[in-house]
């Protein structure tokens, strides 16, 4: 049911293999610091909304005191923890995959298949990236806000939503290249289509 990221449970996460094309390296390796840099402000982030609302029940309980920003933080927080680990997640294979088709395919049409998804996903993910970027444009240049209270701008989780879909996309582009110029993948492929 994954692309392998749970194949060996007690293994845990396995590194990916850094790519043979220098180009599709270096790209990988920015988005690499990147992914690990949104990966600990990611968690950062989960603490903190935890201890947000923790403070909200307390206050609104036992001192009956409202607050009305709250739900606004905790939001614009899970909203950038989701979009900005998605990236770090599709580096790992670490995404739901249904691997119904793995087992009974031929090594080489399930190469096929995997490049295919890979490319579907792109084109997806690149398109829904085209959007946040227009609807953080939308939010920034009309000073949209919202309808709470507190009232933040809503650009703030509109470009956390936009850089994470930006990186996830460039991370299955990473893939692809990665699946398409890499020499010692196609070595492997190539015995795994001869044996």
């Amino acid at each position: 049911m994954s692309h392998g990221f749970d194949a060996q449970p007690s293994a845990g996460a396995t590194v990916p293999a850094m790519p043979d094309n220098p180009v599709v390296a270096a790209l990988s390796s920015v988005l690499d610091r990147f992914n690990k840099l949104a990966l600990y402000l990611s968690m950062a982030a989960l603490i903190l909304t935890s201890l947000i609302m923790t403070y909200s029940v307390v206050a609104r309980y036992f001192f009956h005191v409202p607050t009305d920003w709250q739900d606004d933080a905790t939001v614009f927080m899970l909203v950038g923890v989701i979009f900005l680990c998605s990236g770090y997640a599709q580096s790992h294979r670490g995404h739901i995959g249904i691997e119904a088709l793995a087992s009974i395919l031929p090594a080489s049409v399930n190469a096929l298949r995997l490049l295919l998804v890979d490319v579907v996903s792109f084109l997806f993910c690149g398109f829904f990236s085209w959007k946040s970027w227009a609807l953080f444009h939308e939010a920034w240049s009309e000073g949209q806000t919202t309808s709470s209270t507190f009232a933040p701008p809503l650009w703030i989780p509109y470009s956390l939503m936009a850089l994470g879909m930006t990186v996830l996309t460039l991370q299955i582009l990473v893939q692809i290249l990665t699946r398409l110029t890499d020499r010692k993948q196609a070595a492997n492929q190539q015995t795994i289509t001869e044996k």
